[in-house]
């Protein structure tokens, strides 16, 4: 008789065992209802870069601390998905509150630097305002800046004129004013809910 119950709760546990790891990751990666966008919240690391601005001087990331900081990999020459998300981006802040806006900065890494010089960036923040900051380093250290926030970029073959394309993602980076990494905005979040996030997260500090 003990014998059977014995057995019994051996084929009953790895069953038990399943369901209580599939309950934990459920509540490991639930979405909070209080964000539009996939919230990240340790699971990337904190804002850390040293790269070149459009003047030609270094920039690092606790130079511009205080500030909610979107960060978006891309080129200037970039023909549709680049400018489209920085379009978004910059209605979606121009839509929040005044006092607000000033506490939000996107910050565009090109990453195609043989093309993207200073003067090129200088050019691409003032077509999208002053909540632009455009920046770019050596290949080796963008290629480590995208390793540490789990991306990639790769270069497509030049044509007879020199011309190539560039391959990157289109997630958008939110890390708030102490450089925590706190929100991944993915492509076809409406501009509306990408504010409402950005105004609560500004409204924190």
């Amino acid at each position: 008789m003990r014998s059977n119950a014995i057995t019994q709760w051996k084929n009953i546990l790895p069953r038990v065992a399943v369901v209580l790891s599939l309950l934990l990751l459920a509540g490991c990666f639930s979405n909070d209802d209080q964000w539009n966008a996939k919230d990240i919240s340790s699971l990337m690391p904190d804002l850390q870069f040293d790269l070149t601005g459009s003047n030609g001087n270094p920039v690092k990331a606790e130079d511009l601390s205080g500030e909610v900081r979107l960060v978006f990999f891309g080129f200037t020459h970039c023909p549709d998905v680049c400018p489209t998300t920085m379009v978004q981006l910059k209605q979606a802040i121009e839509q929040m509150p005044d006092e607000l806006q000033e506490d939000v900065r996107i910050i565009f890494v090109s990453v195609d630097p043989k093309r993207d010089t200073p003067e090129q960036l200088a050019s691409y923040e003032s077509f999208f305002g002053d909540r632009v900051k455009a920046l770019t380093g050596a290949e080796p250290q963008l290629r480590e800046l995208a390793k540490r926030y789990r991306t990639t970029f790769g270069y497509g073959t030049p044509d007879e004129n020199g011309h190539y394309d560039v391959s990157h993602s289109n997630a958008v980076y939110v890390f708030d004013q102490q450089g925590k990494a706190r929100l991944l905005i993915r492509d076809g979040l409406p501009t509306a809910k990408i504010r409402e996030d950005l105004t609560s997260l500004a409204a924190q500090s």
